[in-house]
């Protein structure tokens, strides 16, 4: 049993502590969600009559509306990012241009600098943008998500150029012998091909995005209409913190059931996806 414990058993209590800290709070707000109290001071792990009041208070918020604005502008924003960093790590893995590695190192570093140094700068320049052209300035989810799809250029088309690097070259100059494009090799040959850095690459900037709330409050703070969730869920708990803990806790669930369903239907990708577009620059 010594010797046992020695070599295995001491990784699997490693394990299950790390198991309960991560899942300690999600089973607190899952049951602050069902608790009858509906309060942060009466909050208990497990509620003596679990109820779904919370919910029926948090529906008769724009709950809906605000969960709505989240998923088109976490799901645009995703598969935006994922398009724009995918066509600009094919240039810079597959072809040879003046300046390549200058465009190279500059992402590197402008990735470097904490987006929040660059929120001022952002608030303006879509104050400007909207005097130009209102349907993509203050208070616009599509200028909300314009700001997201050039937010992480950098790692992503690090990340995936990565990636492609991986892929034979061989491939793509038989394709080329016979005639192909460099559309339709990137296209119907390497995108194929990198399927799963394309997944976790979209995987993380959903997650991102939905979960932002410092530059979506920025832009969107003057039109409640596209309000996204993490601001509805602020603005609804922000005078009344305490009283309202239940509802905004069964608002967190809700809102987590996107992000839970797209890692499962993606998890076959990830571990491939990370570990093979991060060992080669």
């Amino acid at each position: 049993m010594t010797r046992w414990f020695q070599d295995i058993g001491w990784r699997h209590l490693v394990g299950v502590v790390a198991l309960l800290f991560a899942l300690f709070p999600v089973a607190w707000v899952l049951s602050a969600s069902v608790n009858p109290t509906g309060t942060l001071a009466g909050q208990q792990l497990i509620p003596a009559e679990p109820t779904l009041e919370n919910f029926r208070a948090l529906f008769a918020t724009d709950f809906w509306l605000w969960f709505r604005n989240s998923l088109i502008v976490a799901g645009t924003g995703a598969l935006g990012t994922v398009l724009l960093a995918a066509l600009a790590a094919y240039a810079f893995s597959r072809l040879r241009f003046r300046g390549r590695r200058t465009g190279l190192l500059s992402l590197l570093l402008v990735q470097m600098f904490p987006q929040l140094l660059a929120f001022v700068a952002i608030f303006l320049m879509m104050i400007a943008i909207g005097d130009v052209a209102p349907a993509i300035g203050t208070g616009t989810i599509a200028g909300l998500i314009l700001v997201y799809l050039g937010g992480a250029m950098g790692v992503n088309t690090w990340l995936i150029k990565g990636f492609f690097d991986t892929i034979p070259k061989d491939l793509d100059e038989s394709a080329l012998v016979d005639g192909a494009t460099h559309w339709q090799v990137y296209s119907r040959i390497i995108m194929p091909l990198a399927a799963p850095i394309l997944a976790v690459v979209g995987l993380l900037a959903f997650v991102a995005i939905l979960n932002d709330f410092v530059i979506a409050n920025a832009v969107l703070s003057q039109n409640s209409d596209s309000w996204t969730l993490s601001i509805g869920l602020f603005r609804y708990i922000d005078d009344r913190y305490g009283a309202r803990w239940g509802p905004f806790s069964a608002g967190a669930v809700i809102g987590s059931i996107p992000t839970v369903f797209l890692f499962m239907f993606l998890q076959k990708y990830i571990v491939s996806g990370l570990t093979q577009g991060s060992v080669k620059g």
